[in-house]
């Protein structure tokens, strides 16, 4: 099945990584991310590119910690088949103890 989606806005749910132990959540939850993302636009796992702002928001509270949930943009690059990722809204309880 030929996925031609060029942009989409997904709310990607991290509790199944919650199942697991918890010393490397945060790094299961990118990798979840990324595989998702490939699933649903019908590319490889390495053609899809986490934005610095995306992988910030999951380590945000620690590797144990990850948000339970993401809303992300990917759009897909046709002329290489590259799906960039960006995060669409950045709660700001979670900034708060960065300024």
């Amino acid at each position: 099945m030929v996925k031609d989606k060029k942009e989409f806005i997904y709310t990607v749910s991290f509790k199944r990584i919650y199942w697991g132990r918890r010393s490397n959540r945060a790094a299961r939850a990118a990798r979840y991310l990324r595989r998702f993302i490939a699933r649903h636009f019908g590319v490889e796992p390495e053609n899809v590119i986490l934005h610095p702002s995306v992988n910030e928001y999951i380590w945000s509270r620690g590797i144990e910690k990850p948000p339970r949930r993401i809303v992300v943009k990917a759009v897909k690059d046709e002329e290489n088949g590259v799906v960039r990722v960006r995060l669409v809204e950045r709660p700001e309880k979670v900034l708060a103890g960065k300024r």
